[in-house]
Order: C-alpha cells, then structure tokens, then sequence
C-alpha cells in the first residue's frame, strides 16, 4: 500500500442534486467527501446531477463519486466522470465480481481508486477477488442493502460475521481495512457512537456518514484515544530501551505483533494532527 494514499476515517455523503451543499461539506471535517449520484439522486434528476458535477469539479477540492450500478441506464456516462480532473476516486455500489471493477477501469481507462461497495451476499461471496481486483483501495460495507438482500436485521450483533470477514479480506488482499456502513438515525450521538466503536474494535479504517453532524463524533472515535496513546509510547519505550532483550509491559510480554500494534496507533495519532490530504 502506498504511503502516500493513507486511508480515510468519515466519509461524508452529498446529494449530487444540491450543489448548494458540495462547498460546506468539504468545510464539515470529513476526511472525504462523497458526490452520491445513486442513493440520494431520484431517476428523473439523474442526469442534471451528473452535470452539475462536472461543472463543480476542480483538481484543488478532490472529491470522491458514487456512481450508478452497471445494471442502470445511467452507468455509462456516470462511468466517464472518473476522467475529470477532481475526482479522486470512484465509489462502486452493488459490486458482486472482480469483473464489475475492470469493466469499470475499461471504461474510464485511467487508474482512479475504486471503492467497492459490498451490498449483497455475491457481493460478500466474491470480496476477495473484489479486493483483489486492480485499482481497489478500500472495500466499504453497504450495511443497509446487505442486511436486506440476506433478510437479516442490521442493529446488534447481526451483520458482525461479516464485518469481520471484511476486515479479514482486505488484510489478506493487502489493501486498506474496510470502511463500515451508515448509522441512518442522524440525531442518535449515542448509538452512532457505539455503532463506530464496533466499527474499530472489528479492525475497520472509517465509516460512511450520511449528515455533517456525524463526521465529528466518527472522527474523535476513530483517533487513538489517551489511554492507547500512553501504552504506545510504553511499549515502544520499553523495546527500545531493551536493546534486544525480553521485555513485558503492563504484565504482558512484548513481541513483533504488540511492537507494530503500538506503532500504527502513533502513526494513526500522528496523521490526525498532521492533517491528512483529505478528498
């Protein structure tokens, strides 16, 4: 994985039919701004949204875009939006092969990042071959039409076989861990709190937010906390200090696995107060 393209935590979803919006969310603190041209657009406004799209885009604000699945009469031209300059990337809903990703490369024929949206159960059948596939950066988990394709309630423990076997995939593809699926109930801080918590104890990189007033609480969650902090700092310490001996912290012994744990979190504390290039 490059260093460079470090992944993202709160991604932030616009209408692409209010452009009266685009500005503010690339203010709202988001890591990356996603254009929606799918969920948040009706049918017959489909075509006006791609437009003004185009027109707004910019190199100097990157923004990512969720086009339309290939099933629709809108892929095509959606599709040829990853040829503009300002699109960092292009959000795959419905992916359910390998194929879905390089038809979609064929046809912007550059190397855009694709985000694949894992929303069916052929779509989490064949994750690993979507991971694979060329151009995939992250997968992201579509919670809300995964939990409807296989019958299945979305709250709880439900869909945690799943988020785990994502994480997993992504490990095993060598690509950035996935990114959870929305919290639809905009005015629950709590639940949304607890639902990005879960999110990150199952090894996911970020999770998808549907309104501004998300972002924040998704963004403090995901940043390594005090307590996780002082133990990195305790344990890379120590091992240095050790100067190749055995050395336990808190009780515990520390080996490669706890040595690389405790760096990623000061990696990961370190590019918050950086500022990561945010899309």
């Amino acid at each position: 994985m490059s260093e460079n393209s470090k992944p993202y935590r709160s991604f932030l979803f616009v209408p692409g039919s209010r452009p009266e919006r685009f500005e503010k969310a690339l203010h709202s603190g988001a890591d990356a701004v996603i254009l929606d041209l799918e969920d948040a657009v009706a049918p017959e406004d489909k075509e006006g949204a791609r437009q003004t799209i185009a027109a707004w885009l910019a190199p100097e604000r990157a923004i990512l875009v969720r086009i339309n699945p290939a099933s629709t009469p809108w892929y095509e031209q959606d599709a040829q939006l990853g040829k503009l300059r300002g699109v960092a990337g292009i959000v795959l809903p419905k992916a359910e092969s390998a194929r879905d990703v390089t038809d979609l490369i064929s046809r912007i024929k550059r190397q855009v990042p694709v985000y694949p949206l894992i929303e069916s159960a052929k779509g989490m059948w064949n994750a690993l071959e979507i991971a694979r596939a060329p151009c995939v950066h992250q997968l992201m988990f579509g919670t809300l039409d995964f939990g409807a394709d296989m019958n299945m309630e979305t709250d709880g423990d439900s869909l945690d076989t799943f988020r785990a076997q994502l994480t997993m995939i992504s490990r095993v593809a060598d690509i950035h861990a996935p990114i959870d699926g929305v919290t639809p109930s905009i005015d629950d801080a709590e639940l949304l709190q607890a639902e990005t918590i879960k999110a990150k104890r199952f090894g996911f990189a970020g999770k998808l937010c549907i309104h501004p007033r998300q972002v924040s609480i998704v963004n403090r969650t995901f940043a390594p906390g005090e307590s996780e902090l002082a133990w990195a700092r305790r344990v890379l310490h120590a091992f240095g200090s050790a100067n190749g001996a055995a050395v336990a912290v808190d009780g515990k012994m520390v080996d490669r696995p706890v040595i690389l744990k405790a760096q990623s979190i000061l990696d990961a504390d370190r590019s918050t107060r950086s500022g990561t290039d945010a899309v």
